[in-house]
Order: C-alpha cells, then sequence, then structure tokens
C-alpha cells in the first residue's frame, strides 16, 4: 500500500497525503506558483525529496510541509500523516482558523432594510467590539 519508490512526482505526493483532493488540483496549483522549494516556484513534474520543506497555499490558507516519506498512492488520512511532518506557524494556523470564528451579524430574511435606531445598535455593537479588542491590546490594564 505504502511504497517508497525512488521517484515520486509533487502533484502526485501532494495528492497523496491528501493537501489537494485532486491531482488535476495539485497540478494547477504547481503550475500557478503556489508551491514553492526554498522560495522558488516548482513545476509538476518535480521530483519530492525527503528531507524537503515546501511552502503550499490553498486560497488563504497556507501550510508548511516537511516531507518525511514518499507515498506512491493515496490512503486513508491516519496513514497519510505519517509521510509529512505540518511546519506550519501556529500564528497563521490560528489566524486562519479565526476568521471563521468570528461573530456574524443576521437579520431576519424579509425583514426588510434596518431602520435609523436598528443602523446606530448594529454600528455600536460593531464598533464596541472591535474598540475593546484593540484597547485590550494597546493598553493592558495594569495589575493591582
Amino acid at each position: 500500500m505504502a511504497g517508497t519508490s525512488e521517484k515520486l512526482r509533487i502533484d502526485k505526493y501532494l495528492w497523496s497525503i491528501r493537501l489537494f483532493k485532486t491531482r488535476t488540483l495539485a497540478t494547477e496549483a504547481c503550475k500557478a506558483g503556489r508551491v514553492k522549494l526554498k522560495g522558488q516556484n516548482i513545476k509538476p513534474s518535480y521530483e519530492v525529496k525527503i528531507g524537503d520543506v515546501y511552502h503550499i497555499q490553498k486560497g488563504i490558507e497556507r501550510k508548511v510541509v516537511l516531507v518525511t516519506g514518499l507515498l506512491e498512492r493515496r490512503v486513508d488520512a491516519k496513514t497519510a500523516v505519517q509521510f509529512y511532518e505540518d511546519q506550519t506557524p501556529v500564528e497563521e494556523t490560528v489566524g486562519y482558523k479565526s476568521m471563521f470564528h468570528a461573530p456574524v451579524l443576521k437579520r431576519d430574511r424579509g425583514s426588510g432594510r434596518p431602520t435609523k435606531k436598528d443602523r446606530r445598535e448594529i454600528d455600536d455593537l460593531q464598533s464596541s467590539e472591535w474598540w475593546e479588542k484593540d484597547d485590550e491590546i494597546k493598553n493592558p490594564e495594569p495589575e493591582k
């Protein structure tokens, strides 16, 4: 099942470790310059070597992957994790995930446009959340 072949293309490797859903998407990412090795764009036919560190961008998500083994065929996720090490900095991982957990204000469908009063309340709510967070960062409260 898990092979250790001498030669393996980068697009096939990225597909087999489940970073891309299809091999075509992995190939297109390489062609578009979203897969880099030492800051250089690489072609889909580039040969993967154990110990290489690749910087991969998928939309707004960025990953740094160290190759620990070569995987010829696509396998389940638990097995695939053994063939690479995710070295993505924690700041980028947390920043990417926090975008999906941000509060979203929604209005009932068909309730019409907000009145002036509604608009002021919405603005106050939004500005108070952001200003409180900025104030905490800029001016932390002194300990007593």
